[in-house]
């Protein structure tokens, strides 16, 4: 088993993006020691991982007052960053140098994190694994030899393997949590409004994408939360503020092993979702079995809706992305999906009036639970090659089908949910447990992580490869 990490006695040593930006405040360590000590971390682990897209000289915060100040971070390469290229992980075209942030770039970068770079994403965020036709893939740090999970999988490498603490994330059918529960991490897709949208989602017919970060403690996450809303916050929302930790109060948890392809889940994962509910009775909340509220027929939909974005993405790309766009070089998935969606066009009306309606289908969830824990992955992460887009698309189609089966409906519903890392299945790798939440509640959910981490305190990457080294 190859398990790699960047851990060690330097600046950033194993603490989290709190306790650095403490340190920074306390001026035990500078941003530039922070910064150096992420690029040379990068530099040891990068050449096994391949999880960076592109380098930047630190670009430091001016506001030594917001959170995070002088904490390093790198954002997912589908986002502008004013002087680097933003490639949506795609070879069939040549990307030019991005002319300003994007909006969600000048967010992040509010809470006063130091930008070291872009990470890697499998082109256009289309599958759930950071795999590519030609290129070298993004490796998992816990086994090299195993996806680390996609869109965000160059984040989530980063991250699991010590180079940041933080790291931009976004979600458009799992893209957050399917990483953070491959590669050992916390990974929370908010509400859909809940920070400022990307540049891509204002085109969708339906808006599925939400912006976040994956981190490795809860404490980051609902910090990073807090944060985004100092620099702006949706006025339809109620506001999260600062959430610290779990509440004294008894939550209805609904247990879901349902998904809307009808998958079985594996048995290292049902293990982690009972483990989980158990801990949460143990704690006083009231554990009960419910339903899936949609039927099959949502899955088909969710595909035909993700076909017509690979058929735009392909066929707008000289007119969208750059004119050296060639259609030919798209990848096997774009293409297989692009082909789905013409053969099934008369299908999308239906489909997305249907996909429209999931919204008020979802809440009926949570008429008596406030929180629904469910798999994030109906099995443990994969080898590398099980979901390259080199398999033949009728049966890629079909293992992504099977293997990507709770995370879609938040994205669709626009509800928050998160994967927590709370086991590892036998041959030691991450499995995460997901928990959804009413549309607008993150509050609830991060409580309730707060108490699941401090019941079982997450696994640490240094502890497995000090393990497979003795």
């Amino acid at each position: 088993m190859t398990t790699i990490h960047a851990f060690g006695d330097d600046a950033l040593g194993d603490h989290d993006a709190v306790a650095l930006a403490q340190l920074v405040r306390g001026m035990q360590v500078s941003p530039d020691e922070l910064a150096a000590a992420a690029t040379a971390r990068a530099r040891l682990v990068n050449p096994e991982l391949q999880a960076v897209a592109c380098e930047t000289p630190p670009r430091h915060s001016t506001d030594p007052n917001a959170e995070f100040f002088g904490v390093p971070t790198f954002i997912k390469d589908n986002t502008d960053v004013a002087g680097l290229p933003t490639t949506h992980g795609s070879e069939a075209f040549t990307a030019r140098p991005a002319k300003k942030d994007g909006a969600y770039t000048t967010q992040l970068l509010s809470t006063g994190m130091t930008l070291m770079g872009k990470t890697r994403m499998p082109e256009f965020g289309f599958n759930a694994t950071t795999e590519y036709m030609t290129e070298k893939p993004v490796r998992n740090p816990w086994h090299t030899e195993y996806s680390v999970g996609a869109s965000s999988g160059g984040s989530a490498a980063l991250v699991a393997a010590g180079v940041v603490p933080i790291a931009h994330a976004n979600d458009g059918g799992g893209s957050i949590r399917i990483p953070a529960a491959c590669a050992g991490l916390v990974g929370l897709k908010p509400s859909r409004g809940r920070h400022r949208d990307g540049e891509q989602a204002g085109h969708l017919p339906i808006n599925m994408i939400s912006e976040g970060v994956l981190t490795r403690s809860v404490r980051d996450t609902a910090a990073y939360l807090a944060a985004c809303e100092n620099h702006w916050r949706n006025p339809k929302l109620a506001p999260i503020g600062r959430v610290s930790g779990p509440a004294q109060r008894t939550l209805r948890v609904g247990v879901l092993f349902d998904s809307v392809t009808g998958e079985s889940v594996d048995d290292a994962t049902r293990a982690a979702v009972e483990d989980t509910a158990a801990l949460l009775e143990a704690a006083g909340h009231v554990v009960e079995p419910i339903s899936l509220p949609v039927t099959a027929q949502f899955a088909d939909d969710f595909v035909q809706y993700w076909a017509l974005l690979a058929d735009l993405a392909v066929g707008t790309g000289r007119l969208i992305l750059d004119r050296s766009f060639d259609a030919a070089k798209a990848d096997g998935l774009s293409l297989g999906l692009r082909a789905h969606h013409r053969r099934n066009l008369h299908r999308t009306p239906g489909a997305l009036l249907r996909l429209r309606g999931i919204a008020d289908q979802y809440a009926r969830m949570f008429a008596r639970h406030e929180v629904v824990l469910s798999p994030v992955l109906s099995h443990t992460t994969p080898r590398i090659g099980y979901l390259a887009p080199t398999v033949d698309f009728p049966e890629l189609i079909d293992r992504l089908r099977r293997y990507v089966a709770y995370t879609p409906l938040n994205n669709i519903a626009g509800t928050p949910a998160i994967s927590l890392p709370l086991h590892r299945s036998p041959d030691g790798l991450p499995v995460g447990v997901q928990l959804s939440g009413a549309y607008g509640d993150e509050r609830t959910l991060l409580e309730l992580a707060f108490l699941l981490e401090s019941e079982r305190p997450f696994a640490r990457i240094q502890e497995l490869a000090s393990a497979c080294r003795a």
